[in-house]
């Protein structure tokens, strides 16, 4: 078993008295069809002690039960698919497109680097149909998918139905500017 994840971010975005969250787009599933939604996780950053990084913001992710590394060459289609099991997916580069068989008005595109990350919950027990990947860029898309231990879905509240917005997930950087 892996040990619990990290996302690091510079120390400077910590503020004191500030709670700060992570925001993902999530691919989640209501009434047996797969959707999207934000998602706001409960655990907030905090100060890392951690000899290498101390001084460092830092969010706990949970516990990943492996890690796989995947390269997608461009305009690779993933086709139809349900979540193999409840899964973070760091995409590090390139572009992902996820698609909903069911809702044909909404649509992520999610693009490799810092806010390159989700939570994928849109397993068989959950999502008659699933939603569809499509990787459209030019290059190859390399993603990190990394399932949780016993299939744990991390704590969130739904900020809203849709992918997360721009200045939902890229937001933080505001903390790094000065006063």
């Amino acid at each position: 078993m892996m040990q619990a994840l990290s996302l690091f971010a510079f120390p400077w975005l910590f503020k004191a008295g500030t709670s700060l969250h992570l925001n993902v787009t999530a691919i989640s599933a209501r009434d047996g069809s797969s959707t999207l939604e934000c998602w706001q996780m409960n655990q907030p950053f905090d100060t890392s002690t951690e000899p290498g990084i101390s001084g460092t913001t830092q969010v706990s992710l949970g516990a990943a039960s492996s890690l796989s590394y995947s390269i997608l060459p461009p305009n690779f289609d993933g086709g139809i698919h349900n979540a193999p099991e409840n899964q973070w997916v760091a995409f590090t580069s390139g572009l992902a497109h996820i698609t909903l068989p069911d809702d044909n008005a909404t649509s992520a595109y999610i693009t490799g680097g810092p806010f390159g990350l989700i939570f994928a919950a849109d397993t068989k027990n959950v999502s008659r149909i699933g939603h569809r990947t499509e990787y459209p860029g030019i290059t190859e898309t390399v993603a990190l998918r990394i399932p949780t231990v016993d299939g744990e879905v991390p704590k969130h509240r739904v900020l809203h139905s849709g992918p997360c917005g721009t200045s939902e997930i890229a937001g933080i950087r505001a903390y790094g500017l000065p006063a």
